[in-house]
C-alpha cells in the first residue's frame, strides 16, 4: 500500500526538481565535476523509519555538514567551558569563509563558520591529526550507523586548492585560538569534509540529533543529550551562515548546509531530513535543497515553534475485536465467526495532539506491510485526541482512502469532531466508512463488516415473527403455540425506559424488532452500558424466574417490539403445560450458557 508520507516527498521532489538554478561549487575541483542534476530527499524518523526519493544512496563528501558532529565531539573531549573560550556562539552575518573574528572577543564567531570549524577540529582529542581524524570519523561513524571513508581524491583536491583555508588557519594562530600547528589543524578540517556519505546517512545522522543523540537503528549513543542541545541549539541561529535569518523564518528548523549539495534539517524529538542537490546559491547552500526543506516544513507543519503535544507514537493502544467484542449478542454462527475472523478488525486508539510526527505514527502503525492482508475493517479511536493539525488531518484522511482501496473499511469514532468534518471523508457514499459517537457503536459495525464477508451460518435478523424467535423456535409446535397465546405484544418508542433499576418483574421481553440497550446505573448515578439487544434477542428472565427487581435498566434505542409473557403468564403455564414451562426454561438457559462461553472465550483470547 502506497504510503501517505511517501506521496508527500515524491510530490515535494516533482516540484522542486523543476529549479535548475544556481551552480555547483567550483572553488574545489573535485565538486566542480559534481553531476548537477543529482537530486534526493530522505526523511528519517526520531525510531528510525526512512522515506526516501531520488538520490538517497549516491555518495558524496559531507563538507560543512561535518561541522556540528565535529563541534560535538570537541564538547565531549574538552568540555564547555573549555570550547567556549575558544569559539563562540553567535551568528556571524558574514560569508562562511570570512577571514575575521569577532573584535571584541577576538575568536570565532561560531563552530557552523570555517574559523570555527578549523577550531573545532583542532579541540579534539588525540596526539596526532591521525589519531584526532580518526576519532572523528569513529564519531561521525556512530551517528550514520556505518563505518564512513575518506574520499582521497576530494582532500587531494581541498588540500591542493584551500589556500583561503589556509590563511584562516593562520589568523587562529597567530592570535592563540589554535595553539597547535595550524597547517594540521587545516588539514584535518579538509579530511573531515572529505567523508564520503549518502543523503541516507545524513538524514540517519540528523535523525540521531533528533533523538537526543541516540542513533535510532543502532542503539548506539553517538553523543550526550546536553551536548546535542547545544549543538542544535547553534545549528538554529548558525547554521544556514548569512542565509540563516529567513532559514529560520521560513523553514523553523536546526540545519547545516555543505557545498557539496548537502542540507541537513533536525526537528528534536521527531525526524531528520537530509536533501542532497549539487546546485548552490548565492550563501552557498543547495538550491533545491532550501526550496525542499521549505515545502516539507510547510506541508508538513515542522517549524520549531509550532508546538504541541506529540507522543513519539500517538498510538495508545491496539487491539482487535476478539479481544474486545461490542456488547451486542449475537447469534451462535455470528459468535463462531467473530472468534475465528475477528482479529481481521483492528482497533487503533489515539491520544494527545496530532501532528506530523505523531500522524505519521499512526499511518505506518495502521498501513498493512507489503507482504500482509489488508485486515477487513480499521477503527480509530479519537476520543482521547486533543487536537489534530491541517497536515494530520489530511494525512489520516489519505489513509482512510488507501485503505478502502485495498479493500478495507475505516471508521472512526470522534465524538467530539476533533477531525473537523461533520461527515468525514472517512465516510464514503458506498458504506464501507463511518462515523461513530461511540466505541461500541464502531465495534458493532466492525463485526458487520467482519460478518458480512465470513459468516455463512445464521446471521442476527432485523425482525423476527413470535413464532420464529429462537427462544420459541427450538420448543415443540404444540408447546409454542401455547407460550405464544399467553404473550402480549408493546410497542415502544425510542428513548423509553422499558425497564428501570427497582422495577418488578415485567417477564420474559422477547425482541421481534429494533432494539434496547442494557446500562448498569450506579448509586452515584453513573451510566455505563453493559449491552445492545435486537431482533431475536431476550431480556428480563432472571427477574421472572427469581422474582426480583431488575438491576439494569433497559431502554429503546428507535422503535422496538416487544412480546412479553407477564409473570402471572408464566405462573399459569407452568401449571397448565409444565412440560411447555421445561422446554422454555431449558431453552433460555442454554442461551445463558451461549452467552457465557462468549465472554469466557475472550478472557482466554485476552490472556494468550
Amino acid at each position: 500500500m502506497t504510503d501517505v508520507v511517501q506521496h508527500i516527498l515524491d510530490d515535494v521532489y516533482a516540484l522542486c526538481a523543476q529549479d535548475t538554478s544556481g551552480a555547483v561549487a567550483d572553488y574545489i575541483p573535485e565538486l566542480a565535476s559534481a553531476e548537477p542534476e543529482r537530486f534526493g530527499i530522505c526523511l528519517t524518523t526520531a525510531d528510525g523509519y526512512v522515506y526516501e526519493v531520488g538520490d538517497t544512496r549516491v555518495p558524496f563528501t559531507i563538507q560543512s555538514v561535518s561541522k556540528p558532529f565535529t563541534y560535538a565531539l570537541a564538547l565531549a573531549d574538552r568540555g564547555e567551558e573549555a570550547v567556549a573560550a575558544k569559539i563562540d556562539v553567535e551568528p556571524s552575518g558574514e560569508p562562511f569563509n570570512e577571514i575575521s573574528l569577532d573584535p571584541v572577543t577576538e575568536r570565532p564567531r561560531n563552530p557552523m563558520i570555517i574559523a570555527g570549524a578549523i577550531t573545532a577540529a583542532s579541540l579534539v582529542a588525540g596526539d596526532t591529526p591521525g589519531e584526532q581524524f580518526e576519532r572523528i570519523r569513529r564519531s561521525f561513524s556512530r551517528f550514520a550507523g556505518r563505518d564512513l571513508e575518506l574520499d582521497a581524491a576530494v582532500h587531494a583536491s581541498e588540500a591542493a586548492t584551500g589556500h583561503r583555508n589556509r590563511a584562516i588557519g593562520h589568523m587562529l594562530r597567530s592570535f592563540g585560538v589554535v595553539e597547535s600547528d595550524p597547517d594540521a589543524a587545516v588539514d584535518l578540517y579538509f579530511r573531515q569534509c572529505s567523508l564520503t556519505v549518502t543523503g541516507r546517512d545524513i538524514a540517519l545522522m540528523a535523525a540521531t540529533l533528533a533523538n537526543n543523540g541516540t542513533n535510532p537503528c543502532t542503539g548506539v549513543v553517538a553523543a550526550d543529550p546536553v551536548l546535542t542541545e547545544r549543538v542544535l541549539s547553534v545549528m538554529t541561529t548558525c547554521g544556514m551562515y548569512d542565509g540563516a535569518g529567513d532559514w529560520v523564518n521560513r523553514v523553523g528548523l536546526p540545519a547545516k548546509s555543505g557545498v557539496a549539495g548537502s542540507v541537513m534539517a533536525v526537528l528534536p524529538g521527531q525526524l531528520g531530513i537530509s536533501v542532497f542537490s549539487p546546485r548552490l546559491d548565492g550563501h552557498g547552500n543547495s538550491v533545491r535543497g532550501v526550496l525542499a526543506c521549505r515545502e516539507l516544513s510547510r506541508r508538513l507543519e515542522l517549524h520549531f515553534l509550532h508546538v504541541g503535544r506529540a507522543a513519539r507514537s500517538a498510538v495508545r493502544a491496539r487491539y482487535s475485536l476478539v479481544d474486545a467484542p461490542s456488547r451486542r449478542r449475537r447469534t451462535a454462527s455470528e459468535q463462531r465467526t467473530l472468534a475465528e475472523r475477528g482479529s481481521r478488525a483492528r482497533i487503533f486508539e489515539l491520544h494527545g495532539d496530532l501532528l506530523f510526527s505523531a500522524a505519521e505514527s499512526v499511518v505506518r502503525a495502521v498501513t498493512p506491510a507489503a507482504d500482509e492482508t489488508p485486515p477487513d475493517a480499521v477503527v480509530l479511536d479519537m476520543r482521547r485526541v486533543d487536537d489534530v493539525s491541517g497536515v494530520a488531518r489530511s494525512m489520516l484522511d489519505a489513509l482512510a482512502d488507501q485503505l478502502r482501496t485495498a479493500g478495507c473499511a475505516a471508521g472512526l469514532v470522534d465524538p467530539r469532531g476533533t477531525m473537523a468534518h461533520t461527515v468525514s471523508t472517512l465516510a464514503d457514499r458506498n458504506g464501507s466508512g463511518r462515523v461513530f459517537a461511540t466505541l461500541d457503536s464502531a465495534l458493532r459495525w466492525a463485526e458487520d463488516v467482519v460478518l458480512d464477508r465470513w459468516c455463512d451460518g445464521p446471521r442476527q435478523a432485523t425482525e423476527v415473527s413470535l413464532a420464529e424467535h429462537p427462544v420459541l423456535a427450538a420448543a415443540t409446535p404444540d408447546h409454542r403455540d401455547g407460550i405464544m397465546a399467553l404473550t402480549t405484544t408493546v410497542r415502544h418508542a425510542p428513548g423509553t425506559v422499558v425497564a428501570d433499576v427497582g422495577d418488578p418483574a415485567l417477564g420474559l421481553a422477547l425482541v421481534l424488532s429494533g432494539r434496547v440497550t442494557v446500562e448498569f446505573v450506579s448509586d452515584d448515578d453513573v451510566v455505563r452500558p453493559v449491552s445492545t439487544l435486537s431482533a431475536g434477542m431476550s431480556f428480563g428472565e432472571i427477574p421472572l424466574v427469581r422474582r426480583s427487581e431488575f438491576g439494569l435498566r433497559i431502554t429503546a434505542v428507535e422503535d422496538t417490539e416487544v412480546a412479553v409473557l407477564a409473570p402471572a403468564d408464566f405462573d399459569r403455564l407452568r401449571v397448565e403445560d409444565p412440560a411447555a414451562t421445561a422446554d422454555l426454561v431449558i431453552t433460555l438457559l442454554d442461551r445463558a450458557y451461549e452467552q457465557v462461553e462468549t465472554i469466557v472465550g475472550a478472557l482466554r483470547q485476552r490472556t494468550t
